[in-house]
Parts: C-alpha cells; sequence; structure tokens
C-alpha cells in the first residue's frame, strides 16, 4: 500500500499551523501549479530554499524571501527613482548587481541603491 503525497500546499499547513503566511501560500500553491524547481526559479532562488521554506525550516533572510515572493509571485512592486516602477523581486535583483558602468541608467541605478533609496536594504553600503 503506497502513501499519497502530500501537495506543497498541504506541506506548509502542516510545517506552519495557523501562522502560515501568505507568502508561503502562494509560493506553494505555484509549486503545486507548476513545480517545486518552476517556483524556485520565479523566486530567484534554489529548489532546496523552496522546500526548506514550506517546511518552516528555513534558516536564511526570511524578510528578504518573503519580499521576493511578494514581488515575483504576488504582484508588489516599487516606485524605483531610476526604472520607475518595478517587481519587488527585481527591486531586490537590482540591489544585488555589481557595478557596471554600461549604461548611464545602470551606473544611477547601483548608486540609488546604495544612497538614499527607501526600498533598499543596503542602507549604509
Amino acid at each position: 500500500m503506497s502513501a499519497q503525497k502530500l501537495t506543497f500546499a498541504q506541506k506548509a499547513q502542516a510545517a506552519w499551523g495557523a501562522s502560515l503566511p501568505p507568502e508561503v501560500v502562494a509560493l506553494s500553491e505555484f509549486a503545486d501549479s507548476r513545480s517545486g524547481a518552476e517556483a524556485a526559479k520565479a523566486i530567484g532562488y534554489s529548489p532546496a530554499v523552496v522546500s526548506h521554506l514550506i517546511a518552516n525550516r528555513y534558516p536564511g533572510d526570511l524578510p528578504t524571501v518573503m519580499q521576493k515572493i511578494r514581488g515575483a509571485l504576488m504582484g508588489e512592486t516599487v516606485l524605483c527613482p531610476v526604472l520607475g516602477e518595478l517587481g519587488r523581486d527585481q527591486c531586490l535583483t537590482e540591489q544585488r548587481r555589481p557595478f557596471a558602468a554600461t549604461t548611464a541608467a545602470r551606473a544611477q541605478v547601483y548608486r540609488a541603491c546604495r544612497t538614499g533609496c527607501p526600498h533598499s536594504r543596503l542602507k549604509g553600503a
């Protein structure tokens, strides 16, 4: 007799219980509709991070992962002083990019992320 495989949403509910955040709901539903690997790709993290997050065992920077989920899967946007409106996930990705003087806009984004953008997590960088 084989055991029934749990969905990502069922695993999340079991692991988080009543404190299940809406971001984990969105992530688990996305993973159920596609795959864990596709969910990981959508938020810019590894499948292991998705698995640990759903299992409520993620030891890393939880607020950043939650922001990536809100941007990539829940439509949260921010107003970038250089690029205009963009997804919160893209904002976080831009902050991690190294300096590149390939275009004036790229250099402006790099500076803005480090010198006063209200959405930056790089304060004082």
